[in-house]
């Protein structure tokens, strides 16, 4: 490439040379690629309002609430004591990007990413409907404030808006629970006030991103575009300008034979098209999304002029310049074998959790006691955690020691989602005691089966 031609690293295509923002307008994309987006788009929109309000025995099927420290993932309740899972969990998902990435480059982000879904395939496609085709949103924008510009710029924003309350309360349903989302809406607002101004909160923020702040999430703040310099390497699959079979590029004439030149001929479609606004022939960039775009539009084009389709197209460095097939290198195998190794580990963490945890401890600050009936006792602490969706009623017994435990309280019934804590004393004849120091070991029983 030459010093001309590498020139657009100088700059980003969502600002001038002086820094303001420049508005982009892209071409509304037509084609298989862009049927298939659409259609996996609307799976996945489905999945993501579906799961707040889809129960499993009852129960979200899906509840991040971060403020309790609770998390529903598919009807199984995961709590702060389950820390060490949501730590391997995050390092494998890490791993999992490494590998996706680098074998499918920036796939996500064009497919199944939230911000591209929303923006692109919910958003943009109602501003085509109101405002027209790109060249229209342009001469609007251009257009004095009459009242066609004010009643189509009025209605998108209040849609817009309409929308974003959407979103902001499906988010506080994730955080939530439906169950506790009913409640904010349909009580006394007096009632729910911290509720109800995360709600605005939310409703606000993917209103400035969907409606003004758009593609610069992506080129500008999420870190997963500059993470690929690092991730991506001339074997990652992305969409890609064939540079051997385009050069050298140029208008095309009447009836020309392009059996001396480039296919590409020059006709803007790919850049026109591009939600980033980028150029992809200028190689694979942060911005790019590989959201497919260019590849319709210049499949489109490749038809028109009689050429084959795939000028741009899902490949790699190493297959454009030198044939053959994708290739599994030692990085790439590097990374199956160790995500294969983090994913035998939680399956193995996971099957073994258990339902109920507990812990003892001998109270701090007290000394043992001897009875008048020749027993020794000694004050414990009991913390149990139950992470089932029903109460669990506890009994306790010594199962190395001849002796007995008496419970503080009079109920040993573990909530659902919740904790006991109490206090007991073990009391253990002093013939059964040979040291200092003894192993007592003390079985769960909750409805006659041993839990620990």
């Amino acid at each position: 490439m030459n010093e001309e031609k590498k020139s657009f690293r100088d700059s980003i295509a969502t600002a001038d040379k002086h820094g303001r923002r420049l508005w982009i307008y892209p071409t509304k994309p037509k084609g298989k690629f862009y049927s298939a987006r659409t259609f996996v788009s609307w799976i996945l929109l489905l999945i993501l309002f579906g799961l707040p309000v889809l129960k499993i025995n009852g129960h979200p099927a899906m509840l991040l609430n971060i403020i309790e420290r609770k998390f529903v993932i598919l009807g199984v309740v995961f709590w702060p004591q389950d820390f060490y899972l949501f730590v391997l969990a995050t390092l494998t998902l890490v791993v999992f990007i490494v590998l996706f990435t680098a074998v499918f480059g920036r796939l996500f982000c064009g497919w199944a990413c939230p911000q591209t879904i929303f923006l692109e395939m919910v958003f943009r496609k109602i501003e085509y409907l109101i405002e027209g085709s790109a060249a229209s949103q342009k001469r609007l924008a251009k257009a004095p404030w009459t009242f066609t510009k004010i009643f189509k710029k009025g209605l998108k924003h209040i849609i817009f808006f309409s929308l974003s309350f959407l979103i902001g309360n499906l988010l506080l349903a994730y955080i939530v629970g439906l169950d506790e989302l009913v409640k904010i809406i349909t009580d006394p607002p007096s009632q729910h006030l911290i509720g109800l101004g995360f709600m605005f909160l939310f409703s606000l923020i993917f209103y400035g991103v969907f409606a003004w702040f758009r593609e610069q999430a992506c080129t500008m703040v999420c870190p997963y575009g500059r993470l690929q310099s690092v991730l991506l390497d001339n074997n990652s699959i992305v969409v890609a300008y064939d540079h051997k079979r385009g050069e050298k590029r140029g208008i095309v004439e009447r009836k020309e034979d392009f059996s001396n030149r480039g296919h590409c001929i020059d006709c803007y479609a790919c850049v026109k098209v591009c939600p980033t606004g980028i150029d992809i022939r200028n190689g694979t960039q942060l911005e790019c999304v590989n959201c497919t775009a260019c590849i319709d539009a210049c499949d489109s084009v490749m038809d028109k002029v009689n050429l084959p389709q795939g000028l741009i197209r899902y490949s790699s460095g190493n297959i454009i310049e030198k044939g053959g097939k994708f290739k599994v290198t030692g990085r790439i195998l590097g990374y199956i074998l160790t995500l294969s190794f983090l994913l035998i580990i939680m399956t193995v963490l996971l099957t073994t959790r258990t339902d109920i945890e507990t812990s003892i401890l001998r109270t701090s600050g007290t000394l043992y006691q001897e009875t008048d009936e020749g027993m020794i006792k000694n004050l414990y602490n009991i913390s149990v955690i139950n992470k089932t969706f029903t109460d669990v009623p506890l009994e306790f017994k010594l199962k190395n020691k001849q002796g007995r435990i008496l419970l503080i309280g009079n109920t040993s019934v573990v909530p659902q989602n919740g904790r006991f804590e109490s206090v007991f004393f073990i009391e253990i004849a002093k013939d059964e005691l040979f040291t200092t120091n003894n192993l007592i070991t003390i079985e769960i029983i909750s409805n006659g089966v041993v839990l620990e």
